[in-house]
């Protein structure tokens, strides 16, 4: 029993496909170009190319062209009175008029010469350009930071997994001494079944670390659009590189206007800024340029080569303005100018927010660099202890449960130490996040 391996133990090339290497850069990379948030933000980006090209559509000349034919089913007439020139008669007459087959071609323009929704929209348009930008951003650095947490967790299960199975091998080795001892009469009954009790105790530990590296695993590939059934592993150090404290006043100081997510935000209230403007045009006329030109003609005959054709040709300008509109010009401008306001409370609370985030993070390095320090000298001192208690053991000093207890804290040490490189990194993944930093 002492020298069985665990019964069931995650496999993570259960289901080989491609094997893949990751390192940080290369899954921040893949993420960039694959995460379905990131292709989401980027069709938005497309359409705002499309939303500009619509508004400079209401700039330029519209020009149609339109053909028709019609049959005259029954002819349009006029009535002549009677006891005229044209009706001599004491009785109205009927005077049909035109041909049963009529055609028209025509082409007509409208130019806007003048009207201020057009210059806005123009504006907000653009505005609208930069605000995807800074949402593509705000996703990429979002995807970004995911992806480091997801990494970071990859890595933090391998040394669980390390840290498990090293506490195994150390239960197993002991448990498979005292069954030694035990076999020659130097140890008792009770050492044997409380060495099988601990081994049996602790298989499930590593499994369940096997487990949860997997799960890691998988959300890493989740994040980064890769197929499950590939075997993925990351390379890199769990180590940790602390943030100058130049670099820390620095990026406390250039926040909020390196953050992507107040920048969207500023362009929002610039965007509902801009709409004031566009329901207040309401209030002004518009002025455009019109033409027109249509060629007609009406014939029975279907001998196109000898239709008579009557050709028109007229040009104007065209000016509207709205005298009253029931208050609802004013109305809208009052929501907007509501709009607005909000947006820019959104804003400032979002800045404040984020100073909020920028110092949590800070404070979070600090507590986990202390951490840190404090379990690189435990680890140290752990596996001192679990050396003496091996060695007090075999010399027939020492109890089983003083090497038990060691071997304990030793793992737990080791795994206060990886959590705490952990909560490091992503403390630090936070901290360039909030602030705009480069990866």
């Amino acid at each position: 029993m002492c020298g069985a391996q665990a019964s069931s133990r995650s496999d993570t090339s259960a289901v080989r496909g491609e094997r893949m290497v990751l390192t940080l850069d290369k899954a921040i990379a893949l993420a960039l170009e694959q995460n379905r948030d990131v292709m989401v933000a980027e069709q938005e980006r497309y359409k705002a190319d499309a939303q500009i090209n619509e508004a400079w559509a209401d700039a330029l000349p519209q020009i149609a062209v339109a053909g028709q034919y019609m049959r005259n089913v029954q002819l349009p007439v006029i009535f002549l009175s009677p006891n005229t020139a044209f009706n001599p008669t004491d009785q109205t007459e009927l005077l049909e008029l035109g041909s049963k087959n009529s055609y028209s071609m025509g082409v007509s323009f409208t130019q806007t010469l003048y009207s201020r929704k057009v210059g806005v929209a123009l504006d907000i348009a653009h505005t609208y350009e930069d605000y995807t930008e800074e949402a593509y951003r705000a996703t990429t650095q979002g995807v970004t930071l995911a992806v480091k947490k997801a990494y970071y967790g990859v890595l933090l299960c391998v040394k669980l997994v390390e840290a498990n199975k090293q506490g195994l091998d150390i239960v197993r080795a002991n448990c498979e001494n005292i069954r030694s001892q035990y076999n020659h009469g130097n140890a008792a009954e009770y050492d044997l079944l409380r060495a099988e009790v601990e081994l049996a105790n602790t298989e499930p530990t590593l499994i369940s670390a096997e487990n949860n590296l997997l799960l890691a695993r998988n959300a890493l590939k989740t994040l980064l659009a890769i197929p499950l059934e590939t075997d993925v592993d990351v390379t890199g150090e769990f180590t940790f590189e602390e943030v100058a404290p130049p670099l820390l006043e620095e990026s406390r100081t250039e926040a909020l206007s390196n953050n992507p997510s107040i920048a969207g935000l500023k362009l929002r209230e610039s965007l509902l800024e801009k709409n004031i403007s566009i329901e207040k045009a309401g209030y002004f006329p518009s002025l455009s340029l019109f033409g027109a030109y249509q060629s007609q003609s009406q014939d029975n005959t279907f001998n196109f080569s000898k239709y008579l054709w009557a050709k028109s040709l007229n040009v104007g300008l065209q000016l509207s303005y709205t005298l009253f509109d029931g208050f609802k010009t004013g109305a809208r401008t009052e929501q907007a100018s509501v709009e607005h306001e909000e947006a820019r409370y959104q804003r400032m609370k979002a800045e404040e927010g984020l100073r909020v985030q920028v110092q949590s993070a800070e404070l979070k390095m600090v507590e986990a660099k202390k951490r840190i320090e404090g379990q690189q000298k435990n680890i140290e001192q752990a596996e001192k202890a679990v050396r003496i208690a091996q060695t007090r053991y075999k010399s027939g000093v020492g109890t089983q449960l003083e090497l038990l207890d060691s071997q304990v804290a030793l793992t737990r040490a080791q795994t206060n130490y990886a959590l705490a490189i952990y909560d490091f990194l992503v403390a630090k993944a936070d901290w360039s996040n909030a602030v705009g930093a480069a990866r």
